[in-house]
C-alpha cells in the first residue's frame, strides 16, 4: 500500500452534551494536523466520515472541516457513509487518494453526535442498517436483529452465555487503560454473566452489557504517501493491506451465522499483505454486540463455526494472549459514535504500533488488524498496518 498514517487526534467518547458535530469535527482536524506537524494549506484532499441517518438536523456535512482553517477553502471534501462502517469507508476513500496520487496529504475525519436523539429514535436510525423490508417490525430495533441472531447461533451451538459474558468482561476491563473510552469501569464476568436489574436482558440472550454504547464523539487521521511522510520525518504507520468487501443486504439471502463478507474481506486483506492471521500482533474489532465478536472470532479464521467460545475460554483474545482482541475496550467500552468508528480503530492502532497507547499499550506491537462492519456484516473493511521502518 501506498498511504502511511503520519499523524492522529481523538476526543473523548461519551456524552458530549457541549458539544456539536461541526466543534468536533472542528477539534480533531486541527489536532491531527498538529499531531502530524503540518498545515491546512499543505492538504490535498479532505474526507469526512458521518453517518448521521437524523442524530442531527445538519446532514450536508463535508464542508464543516473546513470550519478548522480558512486554508481549507475549495479544497475537495467528500462526506462519505456505509453505514457502521463509515469511519473505515472515509479512511479507504483517503488511502485511494493517495493510491491515486491526486492527494499526497488527505485529511481524514469521522464524527457522530447522537446522544441528543430521543433513545426510540436512535434505536430507529439504528434499524436503518438492515434491510427494512424484512426486519422493519423488528422489536427492539437493531439490538432485536442481533438477538434474532444470538438466539440463532444459540439453537446452533448451544448456550454461549459465558462466552458472552466473557468477551463483555474483557472488554470492560481493557476499557479502564483507555482515556477515550466511554465507560472505564471493569464490570467483571460475574456482573456480565448475570441478569439482574442493573444489567437486564434486552433481546433474545443478549443483555445490557452485550450491547455497545450510544456515544458523541470524533477521531481523525491524517495520511500521506511513502515519499511525504519520510519527508515529514516522523514516526509514521503504513497501510500493509487495506479490503472492503460488501455482501447482500437482506439476510435472508446469506448464511448469517457465519458473517461470510468479514471472511472475504480478512481473506483479501491477508492475501494482499502476504501473511496470517497469527502474525497480527493484535486485532480491533466491531464488537456492536458481544455476539458479533464471538461469530468474528469465526469469520476471521481464529476457529472453526461454532467453536468460538473456546478463544475467549482459552484466554487467546486477552490483552496478554496469543492474539489480543480490542485492547482498546471496543465499542463495547470506548462507545459507539457511529462515523468516528472506523476512524477511532485506525488511530488506536497507530497509537499501539508507535509504542504511544499508554496503558493500553500491546506489547511488542508489531502489526495490526482492524475490522470494521456496517449492518450485519454487509459493509466488511479490514486494513493492516505496520510501523513505516
Amino acid at each position: 500500500m501506498t498511504a502511511c498514517i503520519v499523524g492522529y487526534a481523538h476526543t473523548p467518547f461519551g456524552k458530549l452534551d457541549a458539544e456539536t458535530v461541526e466543534s468536533l469535527v472542528v477539534r480533531v482536524a486541527n489536532a491531527a494536523l498538529a499531531d502530524a506537524g503540518i498545515e491546512a494549506k499543505d492538504v490535498d484532499e479532505i474526507v469526512l466520515g458521518h453517518c448521521n441517518g437524523g442524530f442531527t438536523p445538519q446532514n450536508f456535512t463535508a464542508a464543516l472541516v473546513l470550519q478548522a482553517d480558512p486554508a481549507f477553502r475549495f479544497k475537495p471534501a467528500t462526506r462519505v457513509e456505509n453505514a457502521c462502517a463509515t469511519g473505515s469507508a472515509a479512511v479507504h476513500q483517503g488511502i485511494k487518494a493517495i493510491a491515486a496520487r491526486s492527494a499526497r496529504i488527505a485529511l481524514v475525519v469521522g464524527v457522530e453526535q447522537m446522544s441528543k436523539t430521543p433513545p426510540a429514535e436512535v434505536g430507529k436510525v439504528l434499524l436503518s442498517a438492515s434491510y427494512l423490508p424484512e426486519d422493519g417490525g423488528t422489536a427492539g430495533g437493531f439490538v432485536g436483529v442481533f438477538g434474532k441472531i444470538a438466539d440463532l447461533y444459540f439453537q446452533a451451538h448451544g448456550d454461549q452465555s459465558d462466552a458472552l459474558a466473557r468477551i463483555a468482561a474483557k472488554n470492560h476491563k481493557n476499557g479502564v487503560a483507555n482515556p477515550y473510552a466511554q465507560m472505564r469501569k471493569d464490570l467483571g464476568y460475574e456482573f456480565c454473566r448475570t441478569e439482574s436489574d442493573k444489567n437486564p436482558r434486552v433481546a433474545g440472550p443478549l443483555k445490557r452489557t452485550d450491547c455497545s454504547l450510544v456515544s458523541d464523539g470524533a477521531a481523525a487521521i491524517v495520511l500521506a504517501d511513502v515519499e511525504t511522510a519520510l519527508k515529514l520525518g516522523r514516526p509514521a504507520v503504513a497501510f500493509r493491506a487495506a479490503a472492503h468487501a460488501q455482501d447482500f443486504l437482506p439476510m435472508s439471502k446469506r448464511e448469517i451465522l457465519k458473517f461470510e463478507g468479514c471472511t472475504e474481506a480478512w481473506q483479501r486483506a491477508l492475501a494482499a499483505a502476504g501473511l496470517k492471521l497469527d502474525d497480527l500482533s493484535f486485532v480491533e474489532t466491531h464488537d456492536c454486540f458481544t455476539i458479533a465478536e464471538l461469530i468474528e472470532y469465526e469469520a476471521m479464521g481464529l476457529a472453526k463455526p461454532g467453536e468460538g467460545a473456546r478463544v475467549i475460554e482459552e484466554g487467546v483474545t486477552e490483552k496478554n494472549g496469543r492474539l489480543p482482541v480490542n485492547p482498546s475496550g471496543g465499542l463495547k467500552s470506548k462507545g459507539h459514535p457511529i462515523g468516528a468508528t472506523g476512524v477511532s480503530m485506525h488511530a488506536i492502532t497507530a497509537m499501539q504500533l508507535l509504542g504511544k497507547a499508554g496503558d493500553m499499550q500491546v506489547k511488542n506491537a508489531q502489526l495490526g488488524g482492524i475490522f470494521n462492519m456496517g449492518g450485519v456484516a454487509v459493509a466488511n473493511y479490514v486494513s493492516i498496518l505496520e510501523r513505516l521502518r
